[in-house]
């Protein structure tokens, strides 16, 4: 069943219909990341030039924060699903390597990116030849998937955003086969945000003010029934995607207490797990 609508979503929603229609940026066109930036990011967080190269134009907006799919191991054949899709980055990535043979699901809530992705699929079917990929509109708190049905979950920024992170890790572990795994970039708190921040909008959007404690991401992986788990910092994410004389950079710097930086509380992490 859908969950009930959430003031989060409405606002994730807005903001990043916003950012697919700008063409992408966190924060707007000229925000913490995406925009003219979006390659810059991309590279910084783990993505290669070879990469980038096969994708349709304006899959890449910069709105990632690792590059789970590179570290998933995908195989031929495999079923995998990518949360909170958006333009269809890691999607068209991941369908190259599972092949004609695999499939990738795209979920995401925002009509808009939903629009993009799909526009992006098919001039990604008319490049690789593969028609592989298939996106839904859903929020990733109620995955529309059914139990069992997937090798692989990956996601890039995204849990985050999410009002109620435990209850997706439960979907996760739903939709998850028997064996399946997990290949997560997010970002993760490592001490408290002052209520500045976790309150500024602007830094909700940017993947951080939604940011979980380490501590609890640990305790919500754990309650999903999720075995071999671990848990890989990628400090240097954020700095790519927080550069210096950025407007955004210039607003949280303003939030937090003086001498500290957004990488002093947050780290893009690598989450690796399997159901049993």
């Amino acid at each position: 069943m859908e969950p009930t609508a959430h003031p989060t979503h409405l606002k994730i929603q807005d903001a990043y219909g916003k950012i697919a229609s700008l063409g992408g940026g966190c924060c707007g066109p000229s925000g913490c990341c995406g925009g003219a930036r979006a390659g810059e990011i991309a590279q910084g967080v783990g993505y290669s030039d070879a990469e980038l190269a096969t994708l349709p134009e304006g899959a890449n907006l910069g709105l990632s924060c690792g590059n789970p799919t590179a570290l998933a191991e995908l195989k031929a054949g495999e079923v995998v699903l990518d949360l909170g899709s958006g333009a269809g980055l890691d999607v068209f990535l991941a369908a190259q390597r599972v092949g004609p043979e695999g499939h990738v699901h795209g979920v995401d809530m925002t009509r808009e990116m939903l629009a993009k992705a799909r526009h992006n699929a098919a001039e990604f079917r008319r490049r690789t030849g593969l028609d592989n990929v298939t996106f839904h509109q859903g929020q990733i708190e109620a995955i529309p998937l059914p139990d069992a049905s997937v090798d692989v979950v990956l996601s890039n920024c995204v849990l985050n955003l999410s009002p109620d992170q435990g209850r997706v890790w439960r979907e996760i572990a739903r939709v998850l086969k028997p064996g399946g795994r997990v290949s997560i970039s997010d970002m993760v708190l490592l001490r408290p945000l002052p209520e500045a921040v976790r309150e500024s909008v602007e830094a909700l959007v940017g993947c951080i003010a939604g940011a979980a404690l380490l501590e609890d991401l640990h305790r919500m992986v754990s309650a999903s029934g999720l075995v071999d788990q671990t848990f890989t910092p990628k400090g240097e994410a954020v700095e790519a995607m927080l550069p210096v004389e950025d407007p955004m950079t210039d607003h949280l710097l303003g939030l937090l207490p003086e001498g500290t930086r957004p990488s002093d509380y947050i780290t893009s992490l690598i989450i690796s797990a399997r159901k049993p």
